[in-house]
């Protein structure tokens, strides 16, 4: 290990040192003192929306300069409106119930013990995560209601995007006597802080990698910190013979352009072949006006042909792509069979939604389909722990153990067994 590397992992072990000693203050609040920090964050950063937009721009510029993709480039702007929106998310966390201290199950054993298992703070979350301001927030306010401290790396990308925020709200924290440190940023110390944060076992109790594949590939198989996998979003919607296509054509284009660069936006569509010659020119339209280009097959190809829709030739990387652009996969295919068989070999397992009107595709689908989230009738979009009433979540969970889908709060917390006696020994 070089001299730099090991002041970059000595920095990082202090801050989450730091972090982790700043959180039994947090996890002492309550509810009422957690949610009037939460709406004192949100007001602050309506307050200091010129500060922060600014700081934003010296991030855009950069990124511009670097050739960013546009998905991207769009989830890594701030305006004021957006400034906004993530504010109100605060809000809406302030709104939900505190899972601290919630009972999750108890009984009386014949031996007259009393057990509870009850919800308890994580204690430190790492969250690692790319060009994406508004997860500081998110991420943040999530962890403060549930009783965590929060160690935070979002990529040299939004670096002052991100350090605005995070001063604004570590000078709420200070107005309210309780330590800045339970917001902690590491994104001055770059990719080999990412290394230190990975090794912070003992310090950090869970690493969120929220981002690219590569990035949470990287995160999976070398944290020695416990992981809990956000996946990258190859989103399908598979188009039934069944379909209404008057409820269908909407949904289609809600998910896949309401907003492109988010992991739940659609990136391949499969249309059974008896609806297709129907539904393909039908669609092209929409598509086409909405600026998007199509990667399509060769059945695909031929019924798109003359529509207007700019389409090129869909190649095996295709049906495995998160564009987060303006670029769709489209095959048909002979039934829903081959469509479970496409998603099954294709998903990140993710979200993928059926549109038709026959119950008995739509109960299989939701049946056989092995991904966190799965629809019918249903945009795309609504995958998100908002979406779902959870206020603002921290991830979607693609892994099958603790967490699965969107992660609220109740996501985000531990648990422990209370056991009270009167005397009681084992025999």
């Amino acid at each position: 290990m070089t001299e730099d590397r090991s002041a970059v992992q000595n920095a990082v072990t202090s801050a989450a040192r730091a972090a982790r000693e700043a959180q039994p203050a947090l996890a002492r609040l309550h509810r009422d003192t957690k949610d009037a920090v939460l709406h004192a964050m949100a007001d602050a950063l309506v307050a200091s929306a010129g500060e922060i937009v600014a700081a934003n721009a010296r991030d855009l510029e950069a990124a511009d300069a670097a050739g960013i993709e546009p998905g991207l480039r769009d989830r890594l702007a701030l305006d004021v409106e957006r400034v906004g929106t993530i504010s109100g998310q605060l809000r809406d966390a302030a709104a939900l119930p505190d899972p601290v201290g919630e009972v999750v199950r108890g009984s009386v054993l014949a031996n007259g013990l009393e057990l509870r298992e009850v919800r308890v703070p994580m204690g430190v979350i790492g969250m690692v995560y790319e060009a994406r301001p508004n997860v500081t927030v998110d991420a943040a306010g999530l962890a403060l209601k549930a009783g965590s401290a929060v160690v935070l790396r979002g990529g040299s990308a939004a670096l002052h995007s991100n350090t605005a925020l995070i001063a604004v709200l570590r000078r709420v924290l200070a107005a309210h006597d309780l330590p800045e440190d339970l917001v902690v940023g590491i994104d001055e110390h770059g990719r080999d802080g990412v290394d230190a944060l990975m090794r912070a076992r003992g310090l950090v109790d869970v690493l969120i990698p929220r981002g690219g594949a590569g990035l949470i590939r990287r995160v999976v198989e070398n944290s020695l910190v416990p992981v809990i996998e956000t996946g990258t979003g190859t989103t399908h919607v598979y188009l039934d013979a069944g379909a209404d296509l008057d409820q269908a054509e909407p949904i289609i284009l809600n998910s896949k352009t309401q907003r492109v660069g988010v992991c739940n936006a659609l990136e391949t569509l499969l249309v059974h072949r008896e609806i297709a010659e129907a539904a393909l020119p039908r669609l092209a339209g929409p598509l086409a006006a909405a600026g998007v280009r199509l990667h399509a097959d060769e059945r695909s190809r031929s019924l798109l042909a003359g529509t207007g829709v700019e389409v090129v030739p869909a190649t095996e990387e295709d049906w495995d792509a998160e564009y987060l652009a303006l670029e769709l996969a489209v095959a048909v295919v002979d039934d829903l069979d081959a469509a479970l068989a496409h998603i099954r070999a294709h998903s990140s397992g993710h979200t993928e939604s059926i549109l038709t009107r026959d119950l008995r595709s739509q109960q299989r689908f939701l049946d056989e389909v092995d991904s966190a989230v799965v629809m019918a009738n249903a945009s795309t979009r609504f995958s998100d722990g908002g979406q779902f009433g959870f206020g603002a979540e921290i991830g979607i969970s693609t892994q099958k153990l603790h967490a699965r889908g969107p992660m609220g709060l109740r996501e985000i917390t531990a648990t422990k067994w209370l056991v009270v006696g009167q005397g009681q020994v084992r025999p």
